[in-house]
């Protein structure tokens, strides 16, 4: 039987929220996710507390983290080297994730750097990883487009893959940054990077709403997507991104999409269904 790797994105999720969720908050609610049986748990992230107030407190909220018992590996973001330094220093990390932008302008919105200072800190990171026995997963941000008028074509993701195959990254994510791909963009896109690279597996981490989400899901499953980021209830979005936040593929429509299709997941599902009500007390009240 064919399984699926999720990733589940609580702090895509939480990013944008202006009001601070207190950490214990974060703390019990990571906890509970721990249970659940995610392959991947994107729980933090190292940046300026400035650009994301709302993740200033990931350096002591990952020592409360009950690990002991699950396979879930922890992927925490960063947005330069110092970050990823940082990230590095705790054995509790497995994976650092780090934002690439295909587009020039959400390049400098996000990170403060060109797309060609920003693929120097990559080449940094990697060789950090490497002596530190962590895994890079690099998002190729606005990977179906940008709102900018930025140049843009499947072709030049596939560039920018290329460069991160050659280095060895670990994983590529195909990020959906504005939630403007459709489920021919998707297909187009996939095949594209098939075609460049048999062998590689990419990432599917898409924005969506509610309408939609399904048919991306299967668009991208059909083109040999067996991984994708998600996050409960659909929250999220990137404030760096624009004034609207688009949210992330919901995790329960991922689950229902594999159930019909006889896809295996490593999830619990009594813990998935405490998960979602504590996902209900959080953010519906923020």
């Amino acid at each position: 039987m064919k399984q699926l790797s999720i990733t589940e994105c609580p702090r895509d999720a939480m990013q944008g929220i202006t009001e601070f969720i207190p950490t214990d908050v974060k703390v019990n609610y990571l906890n509970q996710l721990l249970k659940v049986g995610f392959d991947v748990l994107d729980f933090g992230s190292f940046v300026s507390p400035k650009a994301i107030p709302q993740l200033a407190d990931t350096a002591f909220v990952i020592d409360r983290l009950e690990l002991g018992h699950n396979q879930t590996q922890l992927l925490s973001i960063v947005a330069n080297y110092r970050g990823a330094e940082q990230a590095a220093s705790y054995k509790q990390i497995s994976y650092l994730g780090f934002p690439l932008s295909v587009s020039e302008t959400f390049q400098q919105r996000n990170t403060n750097k060109s797309i060609e200072q920003a693929l120097a800190d990559v080449a940094q990171m990697q060789d950090l990883c490497l002596q530190k026995d962590k895994k890079l997963v690099v998002y190729l941000s606005m990977a179906f487009g940008n709102p900018y008028d930025d140049a843009y074509s499947p072709e030049m993701v596939a560039a920018l893959a290329d460069k991160l195959i050659e280095w060895n990254v670990a994983e590529i994510a195909l990020a959906d940054t504005i939630g403007s791909s459709n489920k021919e963009s998707i297909a187009q896109l996939f095949q594209v990077l098939r075609n460049h690279f048999p062998e590689q597996e990419f990432i599917a981490h898409l924005h969506s709403n509610p309408y939609t989400s399904t048919e991306k899901i299967e668009a991208a499953y059909e083109a040999g997507c067996t991984k994708f980021d998600t996050a409960l209830l659909g929250f999220g979005g990137c404030p760096m991104a624009k004034d609207e936040l688009t949210g992330n593929l919901a995790t329960e429509t991922l689950l229902n999409f594999a159930q019909a299709q006889g896809l295996a997941t490593t999830i619990n599902p009594e813990e998935f269904e405490k998960s979602v009500l504590a996902a209900q007390s959080i953010f519906i009240t923020h």
